[in-house]
């Protein structure tokens, strides 16, 4: 089975514990790495070279931090298809970057509710950009790796120490199986808490909330 090698990662992730020996390991093998806020921060930190997604976007981050990736040279980059003509056409014209790894995790979600926390912090705790990019990849599993969880870490890690920063469609197809469990947990846990707070989410996000309806401790 053949290896496609890793030419560029977009990594941004709420929970950094075990991250660091992966992006070293992607930086001694020369992937370029772009990231956003926190993940960007860190990467920074360790000495290890990162391009802003703003710096590929043109826009900052913007409303509190809601949209940061949400734009089409991220998503193009995700999504193109390498073995199509038109589509790399597409992806010149723009100058649109590949992005072969995508390193997304979600806002912790439960974990907020559980805590008892306000209305207003749970909804922001409601991930959209990364829930987007994690099914983008996904889509694209023929041209993409997707690390969607830190439990992930370790098996990646074994993979690039084996074969450098590349990987072959098995694998690609293992991780995308993983991240389509991880998906089923979470929507189920995001649309109780939607029921639970009479909040109506079909298609587009209306919010509706009728205040007081609920005891917060009872969460």
């Amino acid at each position: 089975m053949s290896f496609k090698k890793i030419q560029s990662a977009l990594i941004s992730v709420y929970y950094k514990d075990g991250l660091a020996p992966i992006i070293s390991k992607l930086h001694e093998e020369g992937v370029v790495l772009y990231s956003t806020g926190g993940t960007q921060q860190f990467i920074e930190e360790m000495g290890i070279p990162v391009i802003p997604v703003e710096d590929l976007t043109g826009y900052p981050s913007i409303f509190g931090g809601r949209v940061k990736t949400l734009h089409p040279k991220v998503f193009g980059g995700i999504l193109y298809r390498r073995d199509l003509a038109s589509d790399v056409e597409v992806a010149n014209q723009f100058e649109i970057p590949a992005l072969d790894l995508v390193m997304v995790d979600l806002y912790p979600f439960e974990e907020t509710v559980a805590s008892g926390a306000s209305d207003e912090d749970i909804i922001e705790k409601i991930d959209i950009g990364g829930i987007s990019l994690i099914r983008g990849a996904a889509k694209n599993f023929n041209d993409v790796l997707i690390v969607s969880s830190r439990s992930q870490y370790g098996e990646v890690l074994d993979i690039f120490a084996a074969q450098g920063a590349s990987t072959n469609l098995e694998q690609e197809m293992c991780l995308t199986v993983f991240m389509m469990f991880y998906l089923l947990f979470f929507v189920p846990l995001f649309e109780g808490f939607m029921e639970f707070s009479s909040v109506c989410v079909y298609g587009w996000l209306s919010v509706f909330m009728r205040k007081n309806s609920y005891r917060k401790d009872s969460i």
